[in-house]
């Protein structure tokens, strides 16, 4: 069926902002696409006043509507916990019957974002009309199978919240412990310190093969991208792949087992992980730094214990700002003066120890298996050869 079958469908729309009494002191929730974060919205930055809502095309709209962005970020999904008006770049969709489950439609049209990004259309920006999203098809099983199909997803979804849950709190354990041994590296001057061009035998970021994504392989040699680095732990999904010709004119960033990565460009600039063992031999692009420290003198695990601390993090970030003139970077040149403190190597044994002991790999791998997990349901349940 058609979605405008199933839904009635509107836009919002955007008071004056020249008009002080629109905005001063308002009471009435205004949504953009940066509260539709999360699968409900429950509460929003802005908040127009009466007025504001009296003098535009403004709508409010009843808890349980399904917000769907149809401007510049197409296809983000989010269901309304609070009545709440909204801008012109989101659609209202309210459910006309019992034969379509809210949920189902809510997974339904998340599991076809990229597939509404496709349809945009504008020289400026993609965007949708409301025509396109009426005519969207939907294909509609029963609704006992719609609610079956809600239930394993959601089944899904609550073990990946344990999943993280639970790599947050080791998190949280081992920076403690962290603190514990060694101090604040920022802060305390508890050990002598030393530059990370005299600690390390590789400071060096990578390139992208020329013709960027078309030129990736399904198999091959890994490329780490910036995507692939988070905080503590190292996201395989959307790995990339390049063949050993790409390869060789990457030599100089070739993996070693025991390398700590930094991201030193972007929005993720400053996230850092251990190197998977299994990846030694690949290479990474611009976006990531190797940062191969003297294990004779610091342990890959403290390095990286060091950067990702919460003080140090606030240290990277501050130092990418002012490197970069239209974005966050850090340079080659600014890794070699920065400075780390140098704890005695026994000390540092102690402290792999417990982290071997805590064994946050076993709950990321169990993240990353519910996440595949959850990828293959959505390919199954809302298969893309049923959309026209």
């Amino acid at each position: 069926m058609k979605l405008g079958e199933l839904c009635e469908i509107c836009s919002g729309g955007t008071p004056k902002r020249s008009v002080a009494e629109y905005w001063k002191d308002g009471t009435i929730p205004w949504v953009k696409i940066g509260d539709m974060s999360e699968k409900y919205v429950s509460s929003t930055e802005e908040r127009i006043t009466d007025a504001g809502f009296n003098n535009s095309s403004v709508k409010m709209l009843e808890p349980g509507t399904l917000l769907y962005s149809i401007f510049a970020s197409i296809g983000a999904v989010s269901i309304l916990k609070i009545p709440a008006t909204t801008n012109q770049a989101i659609a209202g969709l309210k459910i006309k019957d019992d034969s379509l489950d809210r949920d189902f439609l809510y997974h339904y049209l998340k599991s076809r974002e990229s597939i509404s990004k496709s349809s945009g259309r504008g020289a400026a920006q993609n965007n949708i009309n409301l025509t396109i999203l009426r005519n969207m098809q939907v294909t509609l099983p029963s609704i006992e199978i719609q609610r079956s199909i809600v239930r394993n997803l959601e089944m899904i979804s609550n073990q990946v919240t344990i999943a993280e849950s639970h790599l947050m709190d080791l998190d949280a354990l081992v920076k403690s412990r962290f603190i514990e041994m060694f101090g604040d590296p920022v802060e305390e001057n508890r050990w002598a310190r030393i530059t990370l061009a005299s600690l390390c035998t590789k400071l060096g970021s990578g390139a992208t093969p020329r013709g960027g994504k078309a030129a990736y392989k399904t198999s091959g040699i890994p490329l780490i991208r910036s995507m692939n680095v988070h905080n503590g732990y190292f996201e395989s999904k959307d790995l990339a792949y390049i063949d050993e010709i790409q390869a060789k004119k990457l030599d100089n960033v070739t993996l070693h087992k025991g390398d700590v990565l930094l991201n030193i460009t972007g929005a993720s600039v400053a996230r850092s992980c251990l190197l998977p063992d299994y990846l030694a031999g690949g290479r990474v692009n611009q976006h990531v730094s190797i940062v191969r420290c003297d294990p004779n003198r610091m342990l890959p695990r403290v390095l990286n214990s060091i950067f990702t601390s919460d003080s140090y993090q606030r240290f990277l970030l501050e130092h990418s700002r002012m490197a970069g003139a239209t974005r966050e970077a850090i340079t080659k040149d600014d890794l070699e003066t920065m400075t780390v403190p140098l704890p005695p190597l026994s000390l540092q044994y102690k402290f792999a120890a417990f982290v071997a002991q805590v064994d946050k790999s076993r709950f990321g791998g169990m993240l990353h298996l519910l996440n595949s997990l959850s990828g293959i349901m959505h390919a199954s349940f809302f298969s893309v050869a049923d959309t026209d």
